[in-house]
């Protein structure tokens, strides 16, 4: 079977909290023998810099470390490292631009930095607008991330763009040969009348691909049940979706998708639908 994602970008700063990122990257890239593009986003600002020419140089000096830790972290796992120093005023920017040249299918990033307020539900403000401007999917990764191998979770209703999501999350379980669970969670008690139809196609497209299908109805609040079911299925991936159109998507990053970003203990692909 071919590979699902051949382009990864890792965008780290090299801190504490981009550890899970920085290790499932290179574990994504090892597992399918690709290199790694990767991008370290420097904030800079000319006007300030110009002032104060010595903060200039210590953010040099610390990039040059953080560098050499990255690239020697990935050669002890025989992967190679593409990695480019960008240098503007907004990290997310830089990462977007980034994932953009490149044509990147999947940026992985971390979850969040440091805790403040309201932490427990929300992702930081950088990787929040990655995930806003982002021209790809994107993979959250919590500080202790490490490569899937238990079970894999998607989140979809009943549409064309739940079986998009199903199917891609059928696809991610085919490679690591790992059983799929898609829970859907409903407003009420009552089912939707087209949810019997939505789920025998999402099974038989599942099948397709080699993978089990196996469903989760829930109602209730959105992210909590989607959490919970990942928790009962011992799923260390969840799939979740996110659309182009901007309001929408400022709205799902407000909502569902942040608190599941942000409160899960494993990492969340968010899958571009544009």
């Amino acid at each position: 079977m071919s590979q699902l994602f051949t382009r990864l970008l890792l965008a780290t700063e090299h801190t504490e909290f981009d550890t899970g990122a920085e290790n499932l990257a290179i574990s994504m890239a090892e597992r399918c023998q690709l290199p790694l593009a990767t991008v370290l986003p420097l904030v800079s600002n000319p006007e300030y810099e110009s002032l104060a020419p010595q903060i200039a140089m210590r953010a040099e000096l610390e990039a040059a470390s953080n560098i050499a830790n990255i690239r020697a972290q990935a050669a002890a796992q025989g992967v190679t490292i593409d990695l480019r120093v960008r240098r503007g005023e907004e990290p997310y920017r830089e990462i977007v631009d980034e994932a953009r040249e490149r044509k990147s299918e999947v940026i992985i990033v971390r979850q969040r930095g440091k805790r403040g307020f309201l932490a427990n539900l929300l992702i930081g403000e950088t990787v929040s607008k990655v995930l806003t401007h982002a021209p790809c999917h994107v993979l959250f990764a919590p500080r202790d991330a490490h490569m899937w191998k238990q079970a894999v979770l998607v989140a979809a209703e009943p549409g064309e763009q739940g079986l998009r999501l199903v199917r891609t999350a059928a696809a991610v379980a085919a490679e690591c040969g790992l059983p799929l669970h898609l829970v859907f969670v409903m407003a009420g008690e009552t089912k939707p009348p087209d949810t019997d139809g939505f789920l025998a196609t999402a099974i038989a497209a599942a099948l397709q691909l080699g993978v089990k299908l196996q469903v989760d109805l829930r109602s209730g609040k959105a992210f909590t049940e989607i959490l919970a079911s990942a928790t009962a299925h011992q799923a260390d991936l969840l799939v979740i979706g996110s659309r182009s159109d901007n309001h929408i998507r400022h709205a799902m990053i407000g909502g569902v998708a942040q608190k599941v970003i942000g409160l899960s203990e494993k990492p969340v692909l968010v899958l571009n639908l544009s």
